[in-house]
């Protein structure tokens, strides 16, 4: 029983290995890895150089968008309050929507309740709320999304370049040694035996051409026979 066990154990782990092994598993998994490294690495990047190339920006790379006009009451956001306002408004417009709605003298803690109701409906882009079913092109993540294409496109040029580089210059001194030795031991130089040349299409239709005039020509002269 207990070989059985011990069998069916063995078994196991050498399929297992032969599993991480196969297609280099390994190898994957640490490319992955690496990738979601490099990934975080290209978007923190991106954030700095587009944060400073919008430095005049109200609330940066975030705040370039385009708010389309509402198509219709849903996309004019809530009454009262409109698509868009000012983040520096909310406090007032929360106010002021608290009055409109139970009269002046309303409570602070009403107030911080209204304002949590108008941020659940609202997104804020840079220094601008804007309705959530307001339609929005939003260029930041754009040019976002294009800045880190081109970004992780040179370096993996770099690094494809950079490792070609490296095997090439392998390859070539592989090719030295090689070289060097085969004049010390010219006895173990391999015969390179040269390939068989094929035929061309223009060979063979050249060939037909002769065949076909000579059994003409046959026919021609057992005729005259």
């Amino acid at each position: 029983m207990k070989k059985n066990v011990k069998k069916s154990l063995k078994s196991t782990w050498n399929e297992f290995k032969a599993f991480i092994n196969r297609g280099n598993a390994l190898n994957l998994a640490v490319g992955v890895v690496i990738g979601g490294a490099f990934t975080a690495i290209v978007t923190a990047l991106t954030n700095v150089l587009m944060a400073i190339c919008t430095w005049g920006v109200p609330g940066g790379l975030n705040g370039l968008i385009t708010v389309l006009p509402p198509a219709n009451d849903l996309q004019k956001g809530m009454a009262g309050i409109g698509q868009t306002f000012d983040s520096g408004q909310l406090q007032d417009i929360a106010q002021q929507y608290a009055e409109s709605l139970y009269g002046a003298g309303v409570e602070d803690t009403l107030v911080q309740s209204l304002k949590s109701e108008i941020l659940s409906k609202y997104t804020l882009y840079g220094s601008v709320y804007v309705s959530n079913s307001a339609a929005v092109i939003n260029w930041g993540s754009i040019i976002n999304a294009v800045i880190s294409f081109l970004i992780i496109a040179i370096v993996l040029f770099i690094v494809i370049k950079v490792v070609t580089s490296i095997i090439s210059k392998k390859n070539q001194i592989q090719e030295k040694l090689k070289e060097e030795y085969y004049q010390k031991h010219p006895e173990e130089r391999p015969i390179v035996v040269p390939e068989e040349v094929k035929p061309t299409e223009l060979d063979v239709l050249l060939q037909i051409k002769t065949l076909l005039e000579k059994q003409q020509l046959e026919k021609t002269e057992t005729k005259d026979k």
